[in-house]
């Protein structure tokens, strides 16, 4: 690919990261405010609204852990990259990279193998959604940060070779 056509499909899939984040969280909170008051004004509140809230949390949590490690922000083991400078950090940093993607990657493809076997059960949520696509976010997620963490693991690995 072209770096202009890459710097553009990256931004184009930021975008919709940040823009599926923002409406996510904005329905979470709306719908919970809607439950709080058919419950304490009209006695009454959607059946179908606890369960997809705590299906929205299982997805805001992936997609936002997925936009932490796009953005660099995600949690680092950096015990050793403060004992070091210059390459000795990059080593660390890029050792730690790709300890993450492998963790991820493990996560991902056991998450894939649950989503499978819930898909081949035929197990269903609630008003008919099947389970396997509501829990579809975890190898996804845990995909994509995997190919995240391996590419910043390779960037310092190519840093350190350069610098």
């Amino acid at each position: 690919m072209q770096p202009d056509l890459l710097r553009q499909v990256s931004g184009w899939l930021r975008r919709l990261e940040d823009l599926l984040l923002a409406l996510l969280l904005s329905g979470m909170i709306l719908l919970g405010a809607l439950q709080i008051i058919l419950r304490n004004i009209f006695d009454s509140g959607l059946a179908w609204a606890d369960p997809s809230l705590r299906i929205a949390v299982l997805w805001l949590a992936m997609l936002g852990a997925m936009a932490a490690t796009r953005d660099g922000n995600h949690i680092h083991i950096d015990l050793l990259s403060r004992l070091f400078s210059g390459q000795g950090k990059a080593v660390s940093r890029m050792a730690t990279d790709l300890f993450s993607a492998v963790v991820c990657g493990l996560l991902a493809w056991h998450a894939g193998r649950f989503v499978y076997f819930e898909w081949q059960d035929g197990s269903m949520l609630y008003a008919q959604v099947p389970a396997w696509l509501a829990e579809s976010i975890l190898p996804i997620g845990f995909g994509i940060m995997a190919l995240r963490f391996l590419a910043s693991g390779m960037l310092q690995s190519h840093q350190g070779k350069s610098g």
